[in-house]
């Protein structure tokens, strides 16, 4: 049985490399996320509420909007746990361990194979097609619509949400692939390479819920929902002045890198953290108890 949007925050941890990374990257969102943490504790933060009865009944409102199968809050929180546990490599659980005992890359770096370029940006491609479907289910759109999405993501996000994009730019464009990530990840999109994405374990775990009735008009949804969102990456690269090296030193403020080969950091943040699942969870949390306290 799954675990309920309760518990999934009440279980969200308040301190691990997840949570280093992403405030790390506050220099780069500034202000726009809080790790909230405890479900209850939600509530209070979000709506203002102190009353311990209109904390219940808010809480009891939420499970149900949450159980509601006609509702896309569930669909939501599978999407951005999906594309988490499929960013996992056979190194994670020994990596895991070593996380645990101390939080540094030592000897055990050059142990991580770091993907290649096509693979990164098919990870990314897919990654901005879960936030458009998440979106469309969180907003009751019955169709997913990129450009609503890049509209919404420009004027509407924030807290969570925003961080979340902002993360995948950092670590999943510019640090692996560099300042020019938009235009190699557009080659793969159009490109000859353009079939590899089908072929994809991501692909194939978020196939049903693509729109289209082919593999190829599924296809032409990820490319449109990446060339909606162009323009948005472009400035907030632009206006954040983030780069591979900026990355790199943020992360380094908490863990002790003995390579400075960005590669190895991307794939070691892929293997170690679950920033689009934890955020995810929290972007869900919001959105039900906001509505379950109007």
């Amino acid at each position: 049985m799954s675990k309920s949007i309760i518990q999934l925050v009440d279980e969200l941890p308040s301190d691990n490399v997840t949570v280093k990374v992403l405030k790390a990257l506050d220099s780069v969102v500034p202000g726009q996320w809080n790790n909230l943490v405890g479900f209850d504790n939600s509530i209070r933060t979000i709506t203002g509420e102190t009353d311990t009865r209109t904390i219940q009944k808010i809480r009891e409102r939420a499970l149900s909007l949450y159980n509601d199968p006609k509702q896309g809050y569930q669909s939501a929180v599978q999407l951005y746990q999906t594309i988490d546990k499929a960013d996992a490599a056979m190194g994670t659980a020994a990596l895991a361990n070593k996380i645990g005992e101390k939080i540094s890359f030592l000897s055990f770096l050059n142990k991580i194979t770091p993907k290649a370029d096509v693979t990164q940006s098919i990870d990314l491609l897919l990654k901005i097609t879960i936030e458009i479907i998440a979106f469309s289910k969180l907003n009751g759109i019955p169709q997913p619509n990129p450009k609503e999405f890049a509209s919404s993501l420009s004027n509407h996000y924030k807290d969570s949400s925003l961080m979340r994009m902002g993360a995948l730019v950092c670590i999943d464009g510019v640090l692996p692939l560099g300042l020019n990530f938009i235009s190699k990840i557009q080659q793969v999109a159009t490109g000859t390479d353009v079939s590899l994405i089908a072929k994809n374990p991501v692909f194939s775990a978020i196939n049903s819920y693509l729109p289209g009735s082919s593999t190829s008009d599924k296809l032409a949804f990820v490319t449109q929902g990446f060339n909606s969102v162009q323009g948005w990456m472009t400035n907030f690269v632009s206006k954040s002045g983030v780069t591979p090296q900026s990355i790199l030193n943020n992360v380094g403020s908490f863990v002790q890198i003995a390579d400075n080969n960005l590669d190895f950091v991307a794939a070691f943040l892929d293997q170690t953290t679950n920033y689009y699942e934890h955020t995810g969870i929290q972007t869900v949390a919001r959105s039900l108890i906001l509505k379950a306290n109007r």
